[in-house]
């Protein structure tokens, strides 16, 4: 059995995520980690421009202009950025399963609120198809409020857990164009609002893209091997309950999607782990001497659940309470510190430890480098970690 240890997995997180010689454009810096997390708008920008140097322009022509990247919910139920070739991978994969539990949910709820005439499921049905008719009429994209004037049943009320602090009634307007889009029928197109704004006008898939996502016929089996084929070259090798975690798969689909491909079990310092067969050669023992600061969300922390070999003990300080990764300062493939931007645009950093004074020096290169990218936008995370909220203060 091959073994594998931390040097090696790190100095291949650096090079396989581009974090020592950038990507030649956005998309093959997407396409090498396989996916930006969206949750964050801002985030989006910052990992691409970690891995490319690329100005927010670039980024907004691959998703606005040349739409070779697109917004699609994805693993885990999470929204991330994809190459536009890989949306109906990712929709067989993992969308498709996303989306019957969001249209399961919400028709139980809409029986608990008496809509539907006693076919919720129906009711549903009819109403996301006058979304559709909604947008072929308007020839373009509409918002939320907009697509409600043009199908008022999207203003429908239901209220949930009224005896809780957190309770309360609202409109199903946003949990319709959600699953609509889960289902790939309608996607998330132009931006409303500056860089992080999280608003953006809904399209027609056949009209965004100029087919829909999702009944192209990729089999769900085929296209989870080939995301875990994908994942493994991005993020191996690493042990199976981390691919498991990261596609939001059942144990039963991880192991099929494994079996598929030409895969080796591997020794990490004493941890089972696994890789592709063909994928087994390492180019050095050590990571490259290179300093990144990476956003919150960036897909390489969020890339694996046991984190370890990369994180050591710094956990406590750069997680929030429910797993978001804040922003992170890397040295030699591993997190050393964290960063944070304060009102007046100035990048603050800590390093958690001491990794001597070239390292210390490249760290704040690269913070002065980031500062003047960011120029007079200003990147608060959307879920806010302890070292983020002390430093930004």
């Amino acid at each position: 059995m091959v073994t594998v240890n931390v040097a090696q997995r790190r100095a291949r997180l650096v090079e396989r995520h581009r974090l020592a010689v950038a990507a030649d454009s956005v998309v093959g810096a997407v396409d090498a980690m396989i996916a930006l997390h969206g949750t964050d708008p801002t985030a989006v920008y910052l990992s691409a421009w970690a891995r490319t140097g690329c100005t927010a322009e670039q980024l907004d022509g691959a998703v606005y202009a040349e739409r070779s990247l697109v917004r699609m919910l994805g693993m885990r139920r999470t929204m991330f950025v994809v190459p536009a070739g890989l949306m109906p991978v990712v929709q067989a994969a993992c969308t498709d399963d996303v989306a019957k539990r969001l249209r399961r949910q919400l028709e139980k709820d809409l029986i608990t609120g008496g809509v539907g005439d006693g076919d919720p499921g129906g009711w549903l049905r009819d109403v996301g198809s006058g979304v559709l008719r909604v947008l072929d009429a308007r020839g373009g994209g509409a918002s939320g409020s907009q697509l409600s004037e043009g199908e008022p049943r999207l203003r429908t009320q239901l209220s949930y857990s009224l005896d809780k602090s957190y309770g309360g009634t609202a409109n199903i307007t946003s949990r319709v164009l959600t699953l609509l889009g889960a289902e790939g029928r309608i996607v998330r197109g132009h931006r409303r609002g500056g860089w992080s704004s999280g608003q953006f006008e809904w399209f027609a898939a056949s009209a965004w893209l100029g087919q829909p996502t999702a009944g192209g016929g990729l089999d769900g089996g085929a296209a989870r091997a080939e995301l875990a084929r994908r994942w493994l070259r991005s993020f191996g090798p690493a042990p199976v309950s981390d691919l498991q975690w990261w596609g939001g798969w059942t144990g039963g689909q991880t192991k099929a999607a494994l079996a598929a491909l030409p895969t080796v079990e591997v020794d990490l310092d004493g941890q089972p782990g696994v890789a592709l067969a063909d994928d087994l050669e390492f180019c050095s023992a050590e990571a490259a001497a290179v300093a990144t600061l990476l956003p919150a969300l960036d897909p390489t922390p969020m890339g694996w659940q046991a984190r370890d070999w990369f994180l050591g003990q710094h956990r406590a300080a750069l997680f929030d309470r429910t797993g978001n990764i804040g922003p992170t300062v890397w040295w030699e493939g591993r997190v050393v510190g964290g960063w944070a931007q304060r009102a007046s645009g100035e990048i603050v950093l800590r390093l958690l430890e001491d990794i001597g004074a070239d390292g210390a020096a490249a760290v704040s290169g690269q913070a002065a480098r980031l500062e003047a990218w960011l120029g007079a936008n200003r990147a608060t995370p959307r879920f806010r970690t302890p070292l983020e909220r002390e430093l930004s203060a």
